[in-house]
């Protein structure tokens, strides 16, 4: 009963609205054709749309220009990066960045063995019997002198910026420590490097005392020898370029 109600109230209703969009529809048109205006306003719109995309299309051209330009001169930047590389690269052996790998020699030095109770020779204390600072950079600079490509000390590859320090009885190298026997090896020409050792100065006094109280020296001949690439920082970390 309900549903007929609102059926019968319901229905009259949307009659009455329809009339009134109709009035309003004629009275707005004033006698001309709404879809037509409508037709007008679509045209205007896309003509809009299609001048946003020229418009747009004309940007893209643009960058594509501008793409290409900028990839020519990058073509021309990874040329000059390249020959940079390339110019490194020659760099890095000298630079001691790289391994080498070459004929050369190992020098040892150890210290002097002592037997326990029996008194040193008079004019020779205890300090006379262990490897000092000064013989390990004497078998360096030696061996520098006789044209070796490449030093290590121990297990580290030295540059020109490589310090050798002792603390004691022990060296100090790029901040690590060693004990004795020390090893020195270099990659060159095995007969020169034997050469300048043999006519260092502080070598020559340090193998008298090899002969006086004992103290370990030899040099080892090698057909082939790799010395690693420097590991460590190449900045100079507490030294200031001269102004």
């Amino acid at each position: 009963m309900a549903a007929r109600t609102a059926w019968r109230v319901g229905v009259p209703a949307v009659l009455a609205l329809a009339g009134f969009l109709l009035a309003t529809s004629a009275q707005t048109a004033r006698g001309t054709d709404l879809r037509a205006e409508r037709r007008t306003q679509l045209t205007d719109l896309i003509q809009e749309r299609q001048q946003r995309v020229q418009a747009d299309v004309a940007a893209v051209e643009k960058l594509r220009a501008e793409v290409d330009r900028l990839t020519t001169v990058r073509g021309a930047d990874d040329q000059r990066v390249a020959a940079a590389q390339q110019d490194a690269g020659a760099l890095a052996v000298p630079a001691g960045t790289v391994a080498l790998t070459g004929p050369g020699l190992t020098v040892t030095l150890t210290d002097a063995s002592r037997e326990p109770g029996v008194d040193l020779p008079q004019g020779v204390s205890p300090d006379d019997l262990v490897v000092h600072q000064q013989d390990v950079q004497a078998v360096v600079n030696a061996l520098w002198a006789g044209g070796a490509d490449a030093v290590q000390v121990m297990d580290q590859r030295l540059l020109s910026t490589s310090a050798v320090r002792c603390v004691g009885n022990t060296l100090l190298l790029n901040g690590r420590v060693y004990s004795p026997p020390y090893e020195v090896s270099a990659v060159g020409d095995p007969q020169r490097l034997r050469t300048a050792l043999e006519s260092n100065p502080a070598i020559i006094v340090y193998r008298e005392w090899v002969s006086a109280v004992g103290l370990g020296y030899r040099v080892q001949e090698r057909a082939t020898l790799t010395v690693p690439g420097y590991q460590g920082t190449l900045a100079l970390e507490h030294a200031q370029p001269a102004t």
